[in-house]
């Protein structure tokens, strides 16, 4: 119906976007970050009850984000209590296998990347985010750095140099509503190979309906 308000507050009339709806892995973090919250003490029972309830029944992404917005960045995306985190994490190879990072790794507070010849990946869609900056102290020479973010993980290249070099900065249109939760620093020097920044690919499926990932 022409004029109808979103969630949002917006008119969603025909020159309006779609909504982007919210996928079962959507509702499931904001419910684990609810609850871990609530072990906290940052949320009472009567509002823990309340937030899992419009959590579970969410149909949009634009729905759960009011649920966490007032919550601290640790509690919103740890999802693990007590899990030890690194201060420097340090990565050296030549001419090996590809450095990856993916499932659910926990993020250091800094990550140095002395890297020849190696595709490097860090994959942040499920990882364990417990501060909100992760510094990434890169000396890569060849091949490609790719960076996978999720909603709320924004990339600063400003601090950069690139050598016969470019970056490919693809966001997700999630990301432009979520707030941010993780902010990843690229300084140093990247010569010769792309560095690409990305949200998850989609399946088949879900590039047929128009689907964001892991809808």
């Amino acid at each position: 119906m022409s004029g109808e308000m979103s969630p949002t507050g917006k008119g969603s009339g025909p020159g309006s976007p779609p909504e982007l709806r919210a996928s079962h892995a959507d509702r499931d973090r904001v419910v684990e970050v609810l609850r871990i919250a609530a072990g906290d003490g940052l949320l009472t029972a009567d509002e823990l009850d309340e937030r899992l309830e419009a959590a579970l029944s969410a149909r949009t992404l634009s729905e759960l984000i009011p649920l966490t917005a007032d919550l601290p960045p640790v509690s919103a995306t740890a999802g693990v209590t007590g899990v030890p985190v690194k201060d420097v994490v340090r990565i050296e190879q030549v001419h090996s296998a590809a450095v990856e990072r993916v499932g659910r790794w926990v993020v250091p507070r800094r990550l140095e990347l002395a890297v020849t010849f190696c595709d490097v990946t860090l994959d942040f869609t499920d990882a364990v985010i417990t501060q909100d900056t992760l510094r990434i102290d890169v000396a890569m020479t060849g091949k490609a750095l790719t960076l996978v973010t999720r909603p709320g993980v924004v990339v600063d290249t400003d601090g950069l140099q690139l050598m016969h070099s470019k970056i490919k900065y693809r966001r997700d249109p999630a990301d432009s509503e979520a707030p941010v939760v993780l902010r990843v620093e690229l300084v140093g020097r990247k010569v010769h190979g792309p560095v690409i920044v990305r949200p998850p690919r989609r399946t088949l499926g879900q590039w047929l309906l128009r689907r964001p990932a892991g809808a």
